[in-house]
């Protein structure tokens, strides 16, 4: 009898330890979507959230439309596949899901918001929200910033002296000029990279190397651009980033804080070629890294605290 009381005593522990690590696991992710598989055909408010979150990796570019269609099924056997899911078959199951919200940030109001005002999507994420989406049509009036500008070159004429029209003139267009060199949008950006490329890229760099020296930030965003030109690695640049086991700062979250100037022109230089790193697609801190593996890797140089190695 008092091993039967012992029994029932363990099997309560261990079903409360389960119902506790359950509960605990993966607490991103238990606010995302329903319990539901999501599949092709389905509609609501899981697609949408699939849909942005997809989008905000850069596999989905279609509308935001709470529509499961063939877009949506293929840019999500593309998601599968590069972050290395076992089973692909374009189906939003719990370990799909899962790797979907660590990997992303949803917005849920401000996405359904944008839906019911019919704007459209630029592109999900990477960005601040106010620049994201834009009206599902053009209108006569002009946006607050158009505005002001006119505002501002109509005061600016007010005030210039009527002999020198011309030179105050150039001198607005090269103004504008600089100021468009120094805002790359996805029209200008070099070899095609979105801006969400550039974005995720400088998160990476930012939480990787933001202590090490110029040119070893360059370096990171150099090994990130040669393991997408690899055939051993993702062809993309979220799925190079978000590979398991690939980035620390992925693994420790630091891949979300807000990236400085300094790892945004970092990454801008790497697309425009420079590599300092000479072709590596590896690199390790040789004072923290334990891997017998990383160390077996032929070494390039060392640039600051990383090794790069191929």
């Amino acid at each position: 009898m008092l091993s039967f009381r012992c029994f029932k005593k363990y099997a309560c522990l261990i079903c409360i330890c389960s119902f506790i690590a359950a509960s605990v696991v993966s607490p991103k992710a238990a606010h995302a979507f329903s319990n539901q598989v999501i599949q092709h055909g389905a509609v609501g408010d899981d697609v949408i959230e699939l849909q942005s979150r997809l989008q905000y990796l850069g596999y989905y570019n279609g509308k935001i439309d709470g529509v499961f269609g063939w877009s949506t099924y293929w840019a999500l056997r593309n998601f599968q596949y590069e972050f290395g899911i076992k089973k692909i078959d374009g189906l939003a199951g719990w370990q799909t899901k899962i790797k979907l919200a660590n990997a992303t940030k949803y917005h849920e109001n401000y996405v359904k918001n944008q839906i019911r005002k019919g704007n459209k999507f630029t592109h999900y994420g990477g960005k601040p929200l106010d620049q994201q989406s834009k009206g599902s049509s053009s209108s006569g009036k002009s946006s607050g910033n158009n505005g002001q500008q006119k505002a501002q070159s109509g005061s600016s004429q007010a005030k210039k002296p009527a002999s020198q029209p011309q030179r105050n003139t150039s001198n607005g267009s090269s103004e504008q000029q600089k100021e468009k060199a120094q805002n790359p949008t996805a029209v200008n950006v070099p070899s095609g990279f979105s801006q969400n490329d550039i974005q995720l890229m400088a998160n990476a760099v930012h939480g990787e190397a933001r202590g090490e020296p110029y040119n070893g930030q360059v370096a990171v965003a150099a090994v990130i651009l040669n393991r997408v030109n690899s055939p051993a690695f993702p062809n993309t640049v979220a799925g190079v980033i978000f590979e398991p086991r690939a980035f620390t700062a992925v693994a420790d979250g630091q891949i979300w804080l807000e990236p400085n100037p300094t790892s945004k022109k970092a990454v801008m230089d790497a697309i425009n070629g420079w590599d300092p790193t000479g072709n590596a697609i590896y690199y390790f801190n040789p004072d923290t890294a334990t891997s017998a593996w990383i160390w077996s890797r032929p070494q390039i140089k060392q640039i600051g605290k990383h090794i790069f190695c191929r």
